[in-house]
């Protein structure tokens, strides 16, 4: 019940799934073994055995949980007329996000796809460019899904926005495909149609092949992130991947040679008249494009200093949703959403004999037997004796009720729960603090229903371990999730007297904290391991540093530039927009790869570093003005989405594609020129580069 009396709730405790547990349990016992010292032939089969049966048992589970969201929905819905009423809770959330993937690919698919048809009919005006690039796409598509279904792969809200990410890049390919070949059917109108398709196999097969290694790279990274959902996404994006260059250097030169030469476009491509531009703009303002990159790589500086990972989950959701409006009120009027339980070992000179069973803590004290210490059936068992219990001593209580206070006088804390509870309703009833004597009594002297429900939840009686139950308020704007847990275990050891090694926390609240603390160490992770990679591939590539520094330095000032952004708008990172920076960088060096590739061959003609870059511009800058087009506007698509991080991804990475476009179109060229990598300029003018 609310303070003000207009807001009630109905907590519905579920219970605990044994089998679930048990199979679980079982299931990483052996992980455990095979990863330390190895699974004999027998154990192999039972573990293949196990985990089948847990991903049946977690796919029923799941769908009952569905069902059992869909029933309690349409019971309430009988009385919105009556008051204004919400659903909340785990379960609820899981069937939402479940139905909001669904729908995210249902209108990524139908979005991409008539983005797919616009762009091609816009660019090439024939449908023959329209109809091979879409079956190409779709049959990529296609092969990827079923192979996923195939092995039970299964997509999360992060691994469900592959599906769009996929198409886009397959499109790009065909388009550097189409784009070269109606050059090459421009330049040579006399040239057969096999030979045209394959000098433009032979010509772009180098520079695509490394564009992919390059984009394959930055997903690979991902899989260092320790995030679970985020190395699926890696994964799948490497294969679905890999698979969009082969089927786009099968299916895109045998569709041109099944459909024939035809004849060249009567309409004017003007996309090179705006690529000639970035060319002109560089060779007379090149010192301005300098500048310009200094400037922003500063700020990005200062932006990424500002970079925060501590953020709300309910922001996760737009603010129509039942999820966001739920937890609104519950959190407002209710007294938190997010649970954090804190376990208290009674003193080691007091407590009696505990288990022999072992516990792993991480840096917060947490522990997977916590978790499982509370189920309900160990605190539910109505014939079990009194124990003495340190708990149930006023020392004890004192304890507990000077860390309930600290904790409830926070102001990112709702409610709180605990043994406290009870003693300061009996010191209040008695006009005095109780003494051994009269705590005793009064355990002794509670009926077993009133004992379950306010000893059971919060006292461990074979062990003597208490626990304190509260809750956190998100929507107060004063929620740190790190800052609060410190602050308590401080509190816990210095002023309260409870030994370090007594006391551990666990729940969602140090579930969710770990998971923000881990995405620093992912970002550098990731970023590091794309740079390592790509700087690897471009010393195989071109065999030169200062060319392979010259291509990574602005498509790496792109990544900052989101990064400092971030800060700078006060972003935080999340398990979505920790994957933007690897990604821009792989994507990004697909433009100076094919760019560089381009100047080295018009660099051959007549070793003019100006003369190569204007012709550059006017030829791969249109395949590179397209293409980057193509995932700009298709990476907005994702801001359709029901899943906030998801729209922050798209337009956050559409902004990092666009900085990567301009500098390769800008920045790239002025590097070369200025260091002049290929040797020295053929001209004998002096100076080259002056600037208007």
């Amino acid at each position: 019940l609310s303070a003000d009396g207009q807001t009630t709730g109905i907590l519905a405790t579920l219970k605990l799934d044994s089998t679930y547990l048990k199979l679980v349990t079982a299931r990483d016992d052996l992980r455990l073994v095979r990863d330390t010292v190895g699974l004999t032939l027998d154990q192999k089969s039972q573990l293949e055995s196990i985990s089948l049966e847990f991903l049946n048992h977690r796919t029923a589970t799941a769908l009952e949980d569905h069902e059992r969201v869909d029933a309690v929905r349409g019971l309430i819905n009988g009385y919105r007329s009556q008051a204004t009423i919400f659903l909340g809770g785990p379960d609820m959330i899981t069937a939402d996000m479940i139905d909001f993937i669904k729908s995210d690919l249902q209108v990524f698919g139908a979005g991409i796809l008539l983005f797919i048809i616009a762009t091609l009919a816009l660019i090439f005006r024939r449908v023959r460019w329209v109809v091979l690039p879409l079956v190409t796409c779709s049959l990529c598509l296609t092969i990827i899904l079923g192979f996923l279904s195939w092995v039970d792969w299964r997509l999360t809200v992060i691994s469900s926005n592959f599906v769009s990410l996929l198409l886009i890049i397959t499109l790009a390919l065909t388009i550097h495909l189409i784009v070269r070949y109606r050059e090459l059917q421009s330049a040579k109108p006399d040239a057969t149609q096999h030979q045209l398709v394959s000098e433009t196999v032979v010509s772009m097969a180098k520079p695509c092949v490394y564009t992919v290694l390059t984009t394959i790279v930055a997903f690979t990274s991902l899989v260092v992130s320790n995030i679970r959902p985020v190395i699926d996404f890696g994964w799948m994006m490497t294969l679905g991947i890999s698979l969009a260059l082969l089927v786009s250097f099968v299916v895109i030169p045998a569709g041109m040679i099944l459909l024939g030469k035809g004849k060249p476009s009567a309409t004017a491509d003007n996309s090179a008249a705006i690529t000639r531009k970035f060319a002109w703009f560089t060779e007379n303002y090149g010192s301005a494009v300098l500048l310009i990159a200094l400037g922003l790589a500063a700020l990005s500086g200062y932006g990424i200093t500002k970079l925060e990972v501590e953020n709300r989950f309910i922001d996760y959701f737009r603010s129509s949703t039942e999820i966001y409006q739920g937890m609104e009120i519950i959190d407002r009027a209710l007294g938190g959403t997010t649970p954090l339980d804190i376990i208290i070992q009674a003193p080691a000179s007091i407590a009696p004999a505990t288990s022999d069973s072992e516990t792993v803590e991480d840096s917060y004290g947490f522990s997977d037997q916590g978790d499982y210490s509370f189920a309900e059936d160990a605190f539910n068992d109505e014939d079990a004796a009194l124990i003495d219990s340190y708990w149930f001593s006023s020392a004890g209580l004192a304890d507990l009720s000077k860390l309930h206070r600290f904790i409830e006088a926070q102001p990112e804390v709702g409610k709180v729960s605990s043994l406290a509870q009870i003693s300061a309703v009996a010191t209040d009833l008695l006009g005095h603090p109780l003494n051994d004597f009269e705590i005793a009594f009064m355990r002794q002297s509670l009926g077993d229903d009133i004992y379950q429900q306010l000893v059971g939840p919060y006292l461990l009686e074979n062990i003597d371990e208490a626990r304190i139950q509260l809750r956190a308020k998100e929507t107060g704007g004063q929620l740190h999730r790190a800052e609060l847990l410190e602050k308590i275990r401080t509190y816990a050891e210095n002023e309260v007297g409870i030994a370090p090694e007594n006391i551990r926390f666990t729940g969602l609240l140090v579930l969710y904290n770990n998971m923000l603390q881990s995405l620093y160490k992912s970002q550098i992770l990731t970023l590091g391991a794309v740079f390592v990679g790509i700087m690897a591939m471009f010393l195989v590539l071109f065999r030169s540093i200062k060319i392979s520094i010259i291509a990574v330095l602005p498509n790496f000032l792109a990544a900052a530039i989101v990064l400092g952004g971030m800060g700078i708008m006060a972003i935080p990172l999340d398990m979505m927009t920790i994957t933007i920076a690897a990604i821009t960088v792989g994507i990004g060096v697909d433009h100076a790869i094919h760019y560089l590739t381009r100047f080295t061959r018009e660099f051959s003609v007549d070793k003019n570093y100006i003369a190569s870059m204007h012709r550059a511009h006017a030829s791969i800058g249109q395949a590179l003005f397209y293409t980057a087009s193509t995932i700009i506007v298709g990476f907005s698509i994702l801001a359709l989405s029901n899943f906030i991080p998801s729209i922050y991804f798209g337009l956050l990475t559409s902004l990092a594609m666009l900085a990567a476009l301009l500098g390769s179109m800008t920045l790239l060229p002025k590097l070369i020129l200025l260091t002049k990598p290929f040797g020295l300029d053929s001209t004998t003018q002096t100076p080259t580069l002056g600037d208007k």
